[in-house]
């Protein structure tokens, strides 16, 4: 059997791409990490692989604790990690969803090509930077009183179209079409809301970023069709979250649970795991918040992309219906969602969990599925997918670093069955912010992706680009491959970065 020694955490191949670390002690499952040898090197650098160990504590934790090809470090849960908790017995952990509630990506696709564009660079990135807020703090394209908020935080999507800043098409091209059910706002804190009010429709900073990119390569014709995606077209990436008001909403739920389930806090390896039981009135309640904040999420992007759409129509001088500027899909990768999947029928010893799949014809359970820096990835024929899109598969997008290509793949046929319909969400980190900051420095940085890529780059600060450059990421090909080689998020488009604004 073949190895890797990772600071005292040995991890043994199953198969090509798939790495697990055994069952032992008081793990109630095996962790698995899905990289090749490569990836590994990297993810073995930080915590993340004793991150994804202390994961399978978690009561009800099924099958495995994934860890993604992107997997790095992060807040008790590694981001890059899925863990399934059962919904009856286990429980749900707002540290396995992250403080950025529902930050995700969605893209829009256009009818025009890269000729179209070239010249153009500047104004756009200019008109870009100057008309989407951007940045730490408050400025928003809304700013909402409590109604608006709870409105946004109960109806997601469907408040932005009945107050002209969406189409009907755009909700049949989001996940749950925009709109969370069980979403609860009298859930969600003032505090949350009063950070929440003066942010609906902004990027805030740190790694998020609105792209716009051209299409480089179509890898799946028929896919890319169904897509709506062609060389050489461009498109628009968005990536974004809840800002404040997620942040907020994960924090004041951390510290509920710390005083209500301190016994079950104590019985975890890491408190940063902090969880309330399945079942109990804090879980109920931290699930009903964070539904909430994920329709804000949805919200968030849904105004950026409808103000993109009107920036566009100035710089081109057309409408954004002729330009065909439509969402193709919007997806999250910070979030838990209530789903039905098949597991492994009784929990296996730690003699026996080495290397065994799991069981197929185990029976179907309902699961808090947590995905932290993970994508939803479910195939074709699964009765989530847009009707759109069912045939061939739910759009993936994995965005690159800003020097990098970025991608979209289509759910795979082996995700249900690997990683309870994921994948990995992006390049994933190589180095922290303050190490980025003393490796780069943010000028050089947009210089040369402008002088030797012509990429046009608009930030806050100059710092905010020395954390996000190119070298600070994994490289984004391998991640792609890996969950394309697994068949759990398959090739179908890669894009490259045309301009690009952040916080």
């Amino acid at each position: 059997m073949t190895t890797f020694d990772a600071n005292g955490i040995t991890l043994e191949r199953v198969r090509e791409h798939v790495w697990e670390i055994p069952q032992e002690g008081d793990m109630r499952v095996p962790a698995r990490v899905l990289a090749s040898e490569a990836l590994l090197e990297e993810i073995q650098d930080d915590k993340t692989l004793e991150q994804i160990t202390n994961t399978t504590h978690l009561p009800g934790i099924t099958n495995y604790a994934i860890c993604m090809p992107d997997g790095h470090q992060g807040y008790g849960f590694p981001v890059g990690g899925v863990g399934a908790l059962d919904a009856e017995n286990g429980c749900i952990s707002p540290g396995a969803v992250g403080y950025d509630i529902n930050c995700g990506v969605r893209m829009m696709r256009t009818n025009l090509t890269y000729d179209d564009v070239q010249g153009h660079e500047e104004e756009l990135v200019d008109s870009l930077f100057a008309n989407i807020p951007s940045g730490l703090g408050g400025g928003g394209i809304v700013e909402g009183g409590v109604d608006t908020i709870d409105e946004i935080l109960a109806r997601g999507v469907d408040w932005a179209l009945e107050n002209g800043h969406a189409v009907e098409d755009d909700l049949r091209h989001c996940e749950d079409e925009g709109m969370r059910e069980g979403a609860a706002p009298e859930k969600v804190s003032q505090k949350a809301k009063d950070r929440g009010k003066n942010q609906i429709g902004s990027l805030g900073s740190g790694n998020h970023f609105l792209e716009v990119q051209r299409v480089t390569d179509v890898f799946d014709s028929g896919v890319g069709e169904a897509y709506g995606l062609e060389e050489d077209q461009i498109v628009v990436l968005i990536h974004c979250g809840s800002r404040g008001l997620g942040h907020q909403t994960c924090n004041d739920y951390l510290r509920k649970i710390e005083q209500q389930h301190k016994g079950l806090l104590d019985r975890l390896p890491d408190r940063e795991l902090a969880a309330a039981p399945a079942g109990s009135q804090l879980a109920e309640d931290y699930y009903g918040a964070m539904n909430a904040a994920i329709n804000f999420a949805w919200v968030n992007r849904q105004l950026i992309m409808h103000r993109t759409r009107q920036v566009f129509e100035r710089v081109f001088d057309r409408s954004w219906e002729s330009m065909e500027m439509d969402l193709l899909y919007d997806v999250a990768h910070n979030i838990a969602k209530k789903e039905t999947h098949t597991v492994s029928a009784e929990p296996r010893s730690a003699d026996g969990a080495s290397g065994v799949e799991p069981r197929i014809d185990g029976e179907e359970r309902e699961l808090y599925v947590h995905r932290k820096g993970a994508t939803r990835a479910f195939p074709a024929g699964h009765p989530e997918v847009p009707d759109a899109y069912r045939d061939v598969g739910q759009p993936v997008i994995i965005p690159g670093s800003m020097g990098a290509g970025s991608y979209v793949l289509r759910g795979g046929e082996n995700s249900m069955d690997l990683t309870f319909g994921s994948t990995a969400h992006g390049a994933g980190r190589l180095m922290s912010r303050t190490q980025a900051k003393n490796e780069f420095w943010g000028g050089d940085v947009q210089q040369d992706l402008e002088d030797q890529q012509a990429i046009y780059v608009k930030a806050q600060s100059g710092a905010t680009i020395a954390e996000e450059a190119p070298g600070v990421y994994k490289d984004v090909d391998e991640v792609v491959r890996v969950s394309d080689e697994l068949g759990i998020g398959d090739k179908v488009a890669r894009t490259f970065p045309v301009c690009n604004i952040k916080g």
